[in-house]
Order: structure tokens, then sequence, then C-alpha cells
């Protein structure tokens, strides 16, 4: 939907020439096809654009035309866009939409310098911050973002149930995401509701502690999820894939240690080549929650090693 509305509706609109790249995992095809394209704007999600940054040849190409890089699918994670930034000299621009809202429900202003939201609601698109009991909460509170406006659906195809699920009794739509509305009425996205994992009853967000990790030199990709745990019930466990020797699994336990709450911070760590991504290049977290838990593609001995009486 994403690529659907950006790409190919707005270019037909504005009258600018798309150009699809096919594959893009071959991240060197990729930056040739950039390299001969004056392109002024790029889409993608936070993992395209991470591993275009790593791709050798990408610093070389010519940035000099681009306007912004559109950023969806998942929030995008502060050190891609500081990179994107200083390598590109050009801003991402992060939305948020889902495909029940077909269109965007949320949009920064294109020229804005990267400011860690999913932006302001788009014209004629209520968005609230919602309790468990489908209550507005108030600003800066973290709720369920709920949603109303012309572009929803009217109900998923023949699933009356589902669809009384997903919207309350006044007709909002409830999205599924954990989120924040500052007092500018700018939307901070904090996780989706069902990969929030519950350590001895605290919430931890994957989204938070991967952007912990991701700051660490030498990692490529990172995900993480909650794996079943005897003690807390869940624990947090990090998939990390890097380009070389370093970090260590002691840098990694070390570096979290210093950024994170003690209950966040991962109590299985696991080295691998590859995390799973779908055809856009988003993470598939539920594809990396193993019952019970086992070692995965994991490519060094120390990998997948649990960290014994964390947090507690």
């Amino acid at each position: 939907m994403f690529s659907l509305i950006v790409n190919c509706l707005v270019g037909v609109k504005v009258g600018a020439l798309n150009l699809l790249v096919t594959n893009p995992r071959d991240m060197r095809g990729f930056v040739r096809e950039l390299e001969n394209s004056h392109f002024t704007m790029i889409t993608g999600v936070n993992t395209l654009y991470n591993r275009l940054l790593s791709t050798p040849g990408f610093a070389e190409v010519d940035f000099s035309g681009v306007k912004f890089a559109a950023v969806g699918g998942a929030p995008v994670q502060r050190v891609v866009a500081e990179r994107w930034q200083a390598t590109t000299k050009s801003p991402m621009v992060e939305a948020y939409g889902l495909t029940e809202a077909t269109l965007a429900v949320t949009l920064n202003i294109l020229d804005s310098e990267y400011n860690g939201t999913a932006g302001l609601p788009v014209p004629s698109t209520d968005v609230r911050i919602s309790g468990e009991e489908d209550y507005e909460l108030p600003i800066g509170a973290e709720g369920e973002i709920c949603v109303r406006g012309p572009q929803l659906m009217q109900g998923y195809w023949q699933q009356p149930a589902e669809t009384a699920k997903a919207f309350t009794a006044d007709g909002w739509l409830r999205t599924g995401d954990i989120g924040v509305m500052d007092e500018r009425g700018y939307v901070r996205i904090t996780e989706r509701k069902k990969d929030m994992i519950v350590v001895s009853g605290f919430k931890v967000y994957p989204t938070e502690v991967e952007s912990v990790i991701a700051t660490l030199p030498g990692v490529t990709e990172c995900a993480v999820v909650g794996v079943p745990d005897a003690v807390t019930g869940e624990a947090v466990k990090a998939f990390i894939v890097k380009r070389d020797a370093e970090p260590s699994f002691e840098g990694v336990l070390s570096h979290c240690r210093q950024n994170l709450t003690s209950y966040k911070v991962p109590k299985f760590i696991e080295f691998c080549s590859d995390v799973p991504k779908n055809a856009i290049g988003k993470v598939l977290r539920r594809e990396l929650r193993p019952t019970p838990i086992e070692p995965r593609g994991a490519t060094t001995p120390e990998a997948s090693v649990p960290i014994q009486e964390l947090a507690r």
C-alpha cells in the first residue's frame, strides 16, 4: 500500500518518472541503479536505508537532486536518519499509515529535519491516543493510536466479527499500534501492540532496544523479540547481524546495560547471517519467536547465550 500510494499514484498525479528496483536485496545492483539515475526522491523502509548506507559505493552517488527520502513501514532509527542526512544532505521524512486507512494517517512536513515522530495527522483525519477501555488519554500519555477519517475501510470483507473488534463504538479504528501525541499534535510510534514484550510485568518495546543496539559500530541489522521465560514470563532476545568480529557478545551486553533499564537488556543474544524480511524489507519479528528457545542460524559458538539472573 505504501509504494502503491506514494510511488505509483502520487507519481502519476505529479507526472513523475518512477524507477522500480525489482530486487532491492541486491544492494550493489541497487547502488548501480542509483548511480545511473538522477533521482529526486526515494521511498523505502528503515532496513533498506540502513543497508544502502553500509553498501560500498553508496556514499559516492550523486545526491545533488535529492529532495527527501520517504520512510514508512516501521519507525526509522535515529542513527539511520542521522547517517542518511550526513551522507546525502537530504532529510528523511517519516509517515505513518496502515492498510485499513488506505492513505497516510500522519505525515511530516516534506522539507523538515528528522524529529523522531511520524508527523501530524493528514487533512480531514482525526487521531487520538486511547487507553484500555477506549477512553482518550491526555497529551503525552502512551496508548493505542486510534484513527477516524474518510479514508478508513468500511470493514474486513465478510468478517463482521473482526470488523467489530477493529472499531470502537463511536467509529474510531483501533490501529494496534502504540504511540504518543505531543502538545503540537505530532505522533510518535512506539511499537506494534502485538510485539510488546512483558518482562516481570514491565513493558519492553523492541524498537527501543533495537535502536540502542543499532548504534554499535559493526551492527548491520538487529531484531528484538520476546521469548518464553519460566521466571519472568517473557525475556528479551536480540538477533544481530554484524559486519565483522565486532561487536562481541560482551560488547553488546555492556552497551545495552549502559543505555537501557536492566529489565530491557537482552537475556539472549544471537549473532546470525540475516533476519527474515518481507518483500519490502520490513523485518518479520514473528518468524524469530521460536518455542522453546533454540539457537536459529547462529554463526558463532557464543550466539544465543543466556545472561543468568539479569534484572532480578
